[in-house]
């Protein structure tokens, strides 16, 4: 969710980004009808489960999901991947947090640790643990933990 302007935020996006192997491809929803939170999160919901490739496994970041260590992501990464999955989706909700029609439709639920994060931050930090996850699975020493 959101829409990242020039900056620090979008230069870490696209550092990460261009690291990785065949490029991810970023799909930014954005719902921008003020509402409560809890109309704004299903609206945003709907957005979210609109742009997913059909049949793709969804990973959903939420406070409230799984803490895996960076080689436990990769080691899921690559099960997917051997099992056939070519693609993965990662859905990072709006300030709200994911709407629970979002939290349903996810194979998992991962969370980045108990601290709360900015959403629009956290989308440099999954993409520096994808392309730490890359590189675990390719035997390089860029992954030190």
């Amino acid at each position: 969710m959101g829409r990242l302007r020039s900056g620090p935020l979008k230069e870490l996006q696209a550092l990460y980004a261009a690291r990785i192997r065949p490029p991810p491809a970023i799909v930014e929803v954005d719902e921008r009808h003020p509402s409560p939170p809890v109309l704004l999160r299903a609206r945003e919901g709907k957005l979210i489960l609109g742009a997913l490739p059909p049949d793709t496994p969804l990973i959903a970041l939420d406070a409230t999901g799984e803490q895996w260590s960076s080689r436990a992501l990769a080691d899921r990464i690559g099960e997917w991947r051997d099992h056939g999955s070519p693609e993965l989706a990662f859905a990072i909700g709006g300030a709200d947090g994911l709407h629970s029609t979002v939290l349903e439709r996810a194979n998992v639920t991962l969370s980045l640790g108990s601290m709360t994060w900015p959403h629009l931050l956290v989308r440099g930090m999954l993409l520096e643990q994808l392309y730490r996850a890359q590189q675990i699975l390719a035997g390089h020493p860029y992954h030190r933990g």
